[in-house]
């Protein structure tokens, strides 16, 4: 896996972002479609994971890929520097509290990958959750990858399926979004420092990525490489990759039994007998 290939400016069949509105408005309105009926069914989940560098797009690709599901229906969980509660248990904790229930979406915006990224480029994090790496070396990476993957599996098999995207973006790109930031009073309030002072680690934390893509990127949780320095692309590509799971769950309205349908009729009849106000 070498993220070098993959180029970030990448737009496959599009040519700008005019030749991709008109499919993100259709999967849009698919999204908002095939998320009541995933709802009414009640019979399964979906944890979305968004990884990328600071200013790869995780929020916009939040706020404008669900634009076009019903705010009931989702939460989304941002996983920040770890609580003291948090440090006193294993890795995948926090991110276990806040699951998704069936006939929900659930969206972590960072996750429990952070724990085989920036731990990694800073090693020295390990000691704040009482893990001592002397002697251990690259084996507490490979214990973790195995771990991360044992948890998805059991995920998948109790019916939340995991959809994993890493927003590729390139260094020069992070650079004109971090300054726009700067320049514009509206967003200078997303701008932090350790944003800038983490470049400083490109080269480590693209090292850290790819070792977790070739290493987590498993038949039943796949990662999805998306090219971002386009952030149109980023969100057409995100909602399409939604509305094929979707699709491909081939979910149906819940249908009445004989005994609930008969309930129903009597109420309709009330109804339909009721004098008016």
């Amino acid at each position: 896996m070498r993220l070098a290939d993959i180029d970030p400016k990448k737009t496959y069949e599009f040519e700008d972002k005019s030749d991709a509105k008109s499919k993100l408005e259709r999967d849009l309105e698919k999204l908002g479609e095939l998320q009541d009926v995933f709802a009414a069914a009640s019979s399964c989940a979906i944890l979305v994971v968004l990884q990328g560098m600071d200013s790869s797009g995780k929020d916009g690709a939040i706020k404008h890929v669900m634009s076009g599901i019903n705010p009931q229906g989702v939460s989304v969980f941002s996983f920040k520097k770890p609580s003291d509660e948090e440090l006193r248990h294993d890795f995948l904790w926090r991110s276990e509290r806040v699951l998704p229930e069936r006939g929900r979406f659930v969206i972590f915006n960072r996750s429990y990958y952070e724990e085989v990224l920036v731990v990694r480029v800073h090693p020295d994090f390990l000691e704040a959750e009482g893990i001592h790496s002397d002697g251990k070396g690259k084996s507490i990476w490979s214990e973790r990858y195995a771990d991360i993957n044992a948890f998805e599996a059991h995920l998948v098999r109790n019916g939340t399926h995991v959809l994993k995207f890493f927003l590729h973006i390139s260094k020069d790109e992070q650079k004109r979004r971090l300054l726009a930031r700067l320049d514009d009073p509206t967003k200078t309030w997303k701008f932090s420092f350790s944003d800038a002072r983490e470049r400083e680690y490109w080269d480590a934390y693209m090292s850290a990525y790819e070792n977790m893509l070739a290493a987590t990127s498993t038949e039943w949780a796949p990662w999805y490489v998306i090219p971002s320095d386009r952030k149109w692309f980023t969100r057409v590509a995100v909602a399409d990759v939604l509305v094929d799971k979707l699709e491909s769950l081939d979910l149906r309205y819940p249908t009445s039994d004989r005994k609930q349908q008969g309930v129903l009729d009597t109420i309709r009849k009330q109804l339909e007998t009721e004098a008016p106000a």
